[in-house]
This record gives structure tokens, C-alpha cells and sequence, in this order.
């Protein structure tokens, strides 16, 4: 089988959106410093051009969180593979994600930084899927788009580790 890449959200949208989310975090995190939680791998370039646009101190840590293996939808099985290098602790974190899908990772994702006892824990994503949702607790504080049930690729997010490079984000789609 193979797959090709149609434009869901063009270059230009992703980059307006963005810098409207960097000027609402700002005003929302004025005089204070903020830790952004990059999960890896599909978040780093949003998170990067994110960081960039902010207007207040910023310290970086990752996370590795699986659930999708190969696949196009969620296992359903989470793994956590790199925690993070420095505690929460009485910080303001900021949770940068590039799509929620389910929500089964960012539930169990969440419960887990929550108990390193963060001064404030907000969640940031690129996009979201709400009629995948399966779980009832994850509250999205900055959204970027919300998108059809389509399996989506681009500007960080892949489909067996290809299209993370692309400007955009994509639908794949598959032809025989």
C-alpha cells in the first residue's frame, strides 16, 4: 500500500496561529518564568517556534511518552521511555503537545507531572482531534486548531517516523 500527502493547514496558518498562541501565553504568564515540557518527538519543532515568539523566561525538559508504535491509532498502551532531568516543583509548567488524539496519554501524562506538586500545569497543543476523545480529564488551555478525525503528519508529527519535516500539516492518505 502506498500513501500520499494532501494540506490540511497550510505553512503560513501554522505560523499565525502560533504566534497568536506565543501572545496569549505571554499576557497569561506575565512576570513570571515558565518550564516547557516538550513531549518527543512530534511537539519539538511546534515547541521550538513556540519558545521562540515567548516573551518571558523559558527553561526547556522532554518527555518520551508512547502509545502509537507503528500504527496509525493509539495502542491504548502508554510507556513513559525518557522522564524528565529537573523537578516541577513550585514551577509554572507549561505542557507543549503536538496533538491530542484520544487523550489517554496526556491523561496519564498529566496525573504524572501534577504529582511532582508544579506551581501551575497548563497544557499547550498544535491540534486537537475532540471526537477521538476517550477520556474526560484533559482540559486544553492553548489550542492551535481543531481538526477532523484524519491521520495527520507534518511539522513534527510522522507516520513511521516519515513527513515529520513538512511545513505543513497533511493528511495521509492511501492508495493500493
Amino acid at each position: 500500500m502506498k500513501e500520499y500527502v494532501t494540506t490540511l493547514i497550510s505553512e503560513e496558518a501554522v505560523a499565525k496561529r502560533i504566534g497568536e498562541l506565543a501572545e496569549q501565553i505571554s499576557a497569561d504568564y506575565a512576570g513570571k518564568s515558565v518550564t516547557l515540557i516538550c513531549v518527543l518527538k512530534g511537539a519539538v519543532i511546534f515547541m521550538v517556534d513556540l519558545a521562540r515568539l515567548l516573551k518571558m523566561p523559558v527553561e526547556f525538559d522532554f518527555m518520551d511518552i508512547s502509545s502509537y508504535g507503528s500504527g496509525t491509532e493509539s495502542s491504548g498502551n502508554i510507556k513513559i521511555n525518557k522522564d524528565l532531568e529537573h523537578s516541577l516543583e513550585g514551577k509554572h509548567v507549561l505542557l507543549v503537545e503536538d496533538i491530542i488524539d484520544s487523550g489517554r496519554t496526556l491523561s496519564h501524562l498529566i496525573k504524572h507531572l501534577q504529582a511532582q506538586s508544579p506551581a501551575s500545569l497548563r497544557l499547550c497543543a498544535l491540534l486537537d482531534k475532540p471526537d477521538r476523545r476517550v477520556v474526560d480529564d484533559v482540559v486544553v488551555d492553548y489550542e492551535g486548531f481543531v481538526i477532523p478525525d484524519k491521520f495527520v503528519v507534518g511539522y513534527g508529527l510522522d507516520y513511521d517516523q516519515r513527513y515529520r519535516n513538512l511545513p505543513f500539516i497533511g493528511v495521509v492518505n492511501f492508495v493500493d
